[in-house]
């Protein structure tokens, strides 16, 4: 097998781990055929973002209610995501925080949300 045409075939997956709290996905995403780019912040995410342009993107929804304007750096992210129209958004959330995602949903398009604990088969689903 050609390792190079089969490296530039792979797409590429952002990985956004804030708080963390749930398995390493990594493996799973290699799986299903992703190159991985983890950062522990959206700050980091937001400035990677100038340079690469990932098919999906896997972030958390960590809802804050001390940000007056918005419900969390997500909203950031997602601003700046829309100029890609390709790449998909994969959003871990609390079930008790699922309104306040239904705003930002209302917004922005988000191509799957998956409550805690992260079905790895609904993860799987969503990365097709």
């Amino acid at each position: 097998m050609n390792h190079s045409a089969t490296n530039s075939s792979k797409h590429l997956l952002l990985s956004i781990i804030e708080l963390g709290g749930y398995p390493d996905f990594k493996p799973l995403y290699q799986q299903a055929g992703y190159a991985v780019e983890s950062v522990t912040s959206v700050r980091k995410a937001l400035g990677l973002l100038k340079k690469i342009h990932p098919d999906v993107i896997v972030a958390e929804f960590n809802f804050q209610s001390d940000f007056r304007d918005r419900t969390s750096s997500l909203e950031s992210l997602l601003a700046v995501v829309q100029r890609f129209p390709k790449t998909k958004v994969i959003v871990f959330y609390e079930n008790e925080h699922a309104h306040q995602l239904a705003r930002l949903q209302a917004q922005f398009p988000i191509h799957a949300a998956l409550a805690y604990p992260i079905d790895t088969h609904l993860l799987e689903a969503s990365l097709r």
